[in-house]
Formats: C-alpha cells, sequence, structure tokens
C-alpha cells in the first residue's frame, strides 16, 4: 500500500476498494491465494459465494472468543456442511484453528463490564485477524480478509483499519512484492448481510444469535429476558 492510498482511507469507501482488488486479481493468470478468517458458516458463506471464481479461497477458523469448546466445533462442522453441499463451496481449503480461549480472557481481563462494539471488541477483532495475517504471511498467500465486516453489528471501518494495520507490519518481514496483502472488506454491502441469511436457510447452517464469547451470550441473555 503506498502513502498516498493510506492517507486517502479515511472515510473511505472499503466496498469500492474492494471492487478494485478483486478486478485486479481477476487479471492474474491463475487464481491468487486467499486466506479469509471466519467467524462462522453463516457469514463466510455468502463471501465464499462472492469470491470463488476469482481467489483460491482458504477458510481460516480461528475464535478464541467462543466461550465453549462444544460451541467452537459446532461452528467449524457447519463449514464442513457448506464446503460438502454448496457448489461454490467445493474447492476451498478449511483450517481448524487452535480453540485457545485463555487468551481473550487474558485480553478482556478488566474490561468483562464494557459494552458491545467497546475497546474490547477492537482487540477482539485484532487477536484474530494477527494469528490470520500470521498464518497468510508463513504459508504464502497473496491476501488475507475476514468474514466479519458482513455483520451489521460488527463495525467495518475498525476492520478495515486492522487490517491495514496488520499489512504494514508483515511487510517487514519480506520483499514488499512477497507480503499477502489485506483484502479491503465490508461484506454486508450490495445486500450481502440479507444474502448470507438466505444461505443459511437454503443449505440449513446453523445460525448462533450471539457472537460467540460470554459477555455477549449475557447480553443476549438479558435482552430475551426483558422481552
Amino acid at each position: 500500500m503506498d502513502n498516498k492510498q493510506e492517507l486517502n482511507l479515511k472515510n473511505a469507501n472499503y466496498y469500492m476498494l474492494f471492487e478494485e482488488q478483486v478486478k485486479q486479481a481477476s487479471k492474474c493468470s491463475a487464481k491468487p491465494k486467499l486466506l479469509m478468517h471466519a467467524c462462522c458458516c453463516p457469514c463466510s458463506s455468502h463471501c465464499i459465494e462472492l469470491l470463488s471464481e476469482i481467489f483460491d479461497i482458504t477458510i481460516y477458523f480461528y475464535n478464541p472468543n467462543i466461550d465453549e469448546l462444544e460451541e467452537y466445533e459446532k461452528r467449524y462442522a457447519e463449514l464442513i456442511k457448506l464446503k460438502d453441499e454448496a457448489e461454490f463451496a467445493k474447492n476451498i481449503h478449511l483450517i481448524y484453528g487452535d480453540y485457545e480461549p485463555e487468551k481473550f480472557y487474558e485480553m478482556a481481563r478488566g474490561r468483562e463490564m464494557l459494552p458491545e462494539r467497546s475497546e474490547r471488541c477492537y482487540d477482539c477483532y485484532m487477536m484474530r485477524l494477527k494469528k490470520s495475517a500470521d498464518y497468510a504471511m508463513k504459508n504464502g498467500f497473496d491476501y488475507f480478509t475476514t468474514t466479519l465486516s458482513i455483520s451489521p453489528y460488527k463495525n467495518a471501518d475498525w476492520i478495515n483499519e486492522i487490517g491495514i494495520k496488520l499489512e504494514k507490519e508483515i511487510s517487514e518481514n519480506g520483499r514488499i512484492s512477497d507480503h499477502p496483502k489485506f483484502l479491503f472488506s465490508d461484506f454486508k454491502k450490495k445486500n450481502g448481510y440479507k444474502r448470507s441469511i438466505e444461505l443459511s436457510k437454503e443449505y440449513g447452517l446453523y445460525r448462533q444469535d450471539y457472537c460467540g464469547c460470554v459477555f455477549s451470550k449475557a447480553e443476549r441473555d438479558r435482552k430475551k429476558s426483558e422481552q
């Protein structure tokens, strides 16, 4: 990323930048390798459908925020189901990231009472994207990104800010032309979130009603009790 582009990212249209990147990627003689961090299968479904013709996609499932191993495995199993049943997902690769909830709780210590979309959430995005960026760098990927931005409850500006920062950091580990680039994302645009709901219904995917962490689960339970 050059300095001019970096300076113009404030109030950027991330989906437009994403479309420009995809247009360039589509001109490659071979599909560029994309590592896509996935928070869950429903969010991944539209992202895979959108990008599978352009990129060689590897889904990286790493979410230490998820409160229980059973939930972690259930969400990963849905990715396997989608790969087995959806034509657009048949060629993706799946990586089961280590379940490391202790790292999430260490990060969240002292910030347990903060609301959703607080600095705790920012650092949660950072944890997951940092792990993904490191994996992409070590394994020769051309791009890395995340499905997180498809959710209307996630801050796409933060997600892209983090991705840009990580791209800049990992570029120091090799030649500039070799490091993986962050693929801008705001996958909720152009009815992306709506499409993910449609695909979830079509393939009978499990759609969780909380992000995964114990704090979002408590907030979900509180709202239910008030209804």
